[in-house]
């Protein structure tokens, strides 16, 4: 049975000229893609299966990430479902030079665990630990709500 700390991912992508809007600053859709993909394989370790994105919800551009800065991706899971596993992902703008962060973006997700193109059952996550249960806990108490 997987657990929380097994599905947490850390990945950085340096803005380029290439990842930019008219402002200078990494565009929303390249962000988003970003998280999509993070938040995906955290979703694929829970699952331990491929999975595919069902839903993104209350994405919030809290402010933009510069060229030249690293937008650092996390990712982790904090609940699954029958066959789907909800995914709380955060972006932060990086600077490459001192370490200093400072967040940017956040978003919530739900993936579907897929075998051959059709839903599949996924095994129940578990909490381990202080640091898992307050990662669950920060995410189901900021979660949007589920209908």
């Amino acid at each position: 049975m997987p657990h929380v700390a097994e599905t947490h991912i850390v990945n950085r992508e340096r803005v380029q000229p290439t990842h930019a809007n008219n402002y200078d600053s990494a565009h929303g859709g390249i962000v988003m893609k970003w998280m999509d993909e993070i938040g995906a394989m955290s979703a694929m370790r829970a699952a331990q299966q491929s999975c595919v994105t069902a839903q993104m919800s209350r994405v919030d551009f809290e402010r933009p990430i510069p060229i030249g800065d690293n937008a650092l991706v996390e990712s982790y899971a904090y609940a699954t479902g029958r066959t789907s596993v909800r995914v709380r992902i955060d972006v932060s703008a990086e600077n490459p030079h001192t370490g200093e962060t400072e967040s940017t973006t956040s978003a919530y997700a739900t993936f579907v665990a897929v075998e051959d193109g059709k839903p599949t059952p996924v095994p129940d996550l578990e909490v381990k630990g202080e640091r898992c249960k307050e990662l669950q806990e920060k995410a189901l108490a900021e979660e949007p709500n589920r209908e």
